[in-house]
């Protein structure tokens, strides 16, 4: 048996390099690459959202030959191998490694990755030295040496990856465990806050009741004593007015007064005497009055009984009737007042019975508020506990997590390491996309032009619109001078339209010339075995562009034709215009010539 034919790695060297084969970002499309190439073997493919790079294995072996020399387009040849099954998880890391480098300009690029070994095929290390001018590969290490490094490699490399895989399942899942838990304890939490907060507002309700019921209470206190130092004086005064009232005279009969005096006061709760004995009360005052009128007569008799006449006597007793009469009505008008009163004072006692039975049943309810409060603490505080509990728990699995994290940071720096010489590769062969980035800019910058002139143009027909705004102001005179103006500038802006559709016209005669040569290029892929399915991806992302392109100049269109039916607007507010000067113009005439 034979030994297997290995192939050797492919190494790119510019011609006319450095000696460090290490090329600028974007080289300019005329360098030229030596290629060395070796019999074609399984391969990986290398892609990229956005901007793929694939690389793809021939399926013919041939002779070395040398690729990359531009031709009359300006474009040069890319070497393409065929695609390699178990590719696709280490091309995806290492092209979401790539996005970020800042040597590449997002473009499509072509990666050239080493032969694949045993079952998996790994990535050629991108470290080799580069070939010296001749195109002679420089001798690498012996391929059976090589062949159990690279599986042994490949199988730690996809251990690692499911690891790593799993661990950001678990701690997902775990992420999503904890927010599930933190969720129901917020919850939790809100439910039991908003029950202390609606218990301390009953409490504040009720201790406002509390303190309305008892301001109330003082209030009907300090009523009730008033009341009462009424009734006393009511008393006193009818005490005063019945002493003043069965007193005898005072010049007769000296122990009627101090009868008077020793008189105790009447208790004001008892009962008022009833109208028989008021009559007899008042005819006993009439008697005693009488009694002393005639006694004082007989006493004065001998000295003045020639000086008084009956008239004087008549009018004496007079007086002394309407002031009995006066005095038993104020004693009427007393006792009504102390009717009142006692009314007032029992109604005053069912009040404060009242108010002592709900202050009592209010006093029990904030005992029971009390105790609830006091359990809801009590239910805080366990919350709170467990909380801290569930906390303590949660930053021991976050400290886990972190070490897992390090452990796999660790792991990514070292692919990092390793995608960064893949980097270093790719970066030699960024010269076949020079042209095409060239054709995107220039497709780009036309895009901004026409951007830029369609900012413009809207920024002119803001100004006209302005205008118009402000000519719609001004007076009936200065219309006809203002259309005119208006329709000089609607002119130049259907002059500035037409030189934008002719600019669009252009741009079609470049998208299709842009078009054939896409035709030139796929003939030329069609022409190559080798390079087919890299040519079609190529094509594939020029045709991405390219109806990207087509959607912009599509925009461009619709944004031309709102242009279009906003001057159209304008002429029609023109016309209208017109059309009221001519009416003014007309009534001016009208009242010229009446």
């Amino acid at each position: 048996m034979a030994d297997p034919i290995l192939p050797r790695p492919l190494l790119l060297v510019p011609a006319g390099g450095d000696g460090m084969g290490v090329p600028s970002a974007l080289p300019p499309p005329q360098k030229r690459l030596r290629v060395a190439e070796p019999p074609p073997a399984p391969c990986a493919s290398l892609s990229r959202t956005g901007h793929s790079a694939s690389v793809t294995c021939g399926a013919k072996p041939g002779p070395p030959r040398q690729r990359g020399h531009p031709d009359s387009d300006g474009k040069g040849d890319a070497t393409a191998l065929g695609p390699t099954p178990g590719r696709s998880a280490m091309s995806q890391s290492g092209a979401s490694r790539l996005a970020g480098s800042p040597q590449l300009h997002g473009g499509s690029l072509l990666a050239l990755l080493g032969p694949e070994r045993g079952s998996g095929g790994e990535l050629a290390p991108a470290s080799s030295p580069p070939s010296p001018p001749s195109g002679t590969p420089s001798p690498g290490p012996p391929p059976a040496l090589l062949e159990g490094d690279w599986e042994g490699r490949e199988e730690l490399r996809l251990r690692e990856l499911e690891e790593a895989r799993a661990r950001a399942a678990q701690m997902e899942k775990t992420m999503r465990w904890w927010s599930d838990c933190t969720a129901n304890w917020r919850e939790k939490w809100s439910k039991v806050r908003a029950e202390r907060n609606r218990a301390r507002e009953e409490v504040r309700q009720l201790r406002h009741r509390l303190e309305a019921l008892t301001k109330e209470l003082a209030g009907l206190r300090r009523e009730r004593q008033e009341g009462l130092q009424e009734r006393q004086q009511l008393g006193r005064q009818l005490a005063r007015l019945r002493g003043r009232d069965h007193s005898p005279d005072t010049d007769t009969n000296g122990d009627g007064e101090a009868d008077t005096e020793r008189e105790p006061v009447r208790d004001v709760g008892a009962e008022a005497p009833p109208k028989a004995k008021e009559l007899e009360l008042m005819e006993n005052i009439l008697k005693s009055k009488q009694e002393g009128a005639e006694s004082w007569e007989q006493r004065g008799a001998p000295g003045t009984r020639a000086s008084f006449s009956r008239q004087e006597r008549s009018r004496l007793l007079w007086e002394d009737v309407s002031v009995i009469e006066e005095d038993a009505t104020k004693i009427t008008a007393l006792k009504l007042r102390l009717d009142e009163s006692q009314k007032v004072l029992l109604k005053e006692r069912e009040d404060k019975l009242a108010l002592s039975k709900s202050i009592e049943k209010l006093e029990g309810e904030l005992s029971q508020w009390k105790i609830k409060y006091e359990e809801l603490n009590k239910n805080k505080q366990e919350v709170m506990k467990q909380l801290n509990i569930l906390k303590e728990i949660h930053q021991d699995e976050l400290g886990r997590i972190s070490e897992d994290l390090e452990d796999e940071l660790g792991a990514r720096s070292s692919m990092d390491k390793k995608l960064a010489e893949l980097r270093m590769e790719m970066e030699r062969l960024q010269a076949e996309n020079a042209a095409e980035w060239g054709r995107r800019e220039r497709l780009e910058t036309e895009k901004l032009n026409l951007e830029r002139e369609n900012k413009k143009l809207r920024a002119q027909i803001e100004d006209l619109e302005e205008v118009l705004a402000r000519k719609r102001r001004q007076t009936a005179s200065a219309l006809d001078t203002d259309l005119k103006t208006i329709q000089a500038e609607l002119f130049e802006k259907n002059k500035e339209l037409a030189d934008l559709k002719h600019i669009h016209t252009k741009l079609k005669k470049q998208y299709q010339e842009k078009m054939a040569e896409l035709a030139h290029a796929n003939r030329r892929v069609e022409q190559h075995e080798g390079e087919v399915k890299k040519l079609r991806l190529r094509v594939e992302e020029l045709k991405k562009e390219l109806a990207q392109a087509e959607d912009e100049l599509d925009e461009a269109h619709n944004q031309a034709r709102k242009l279009q039916r906003s001057l159209d607007e304008q002429t029609e507010q023109s016309e209208s215009f017109q059309v009221q000067l001519e009416h003014l113009q007309s009534r001016n005439k009208a009242m010229k010539w009446p």
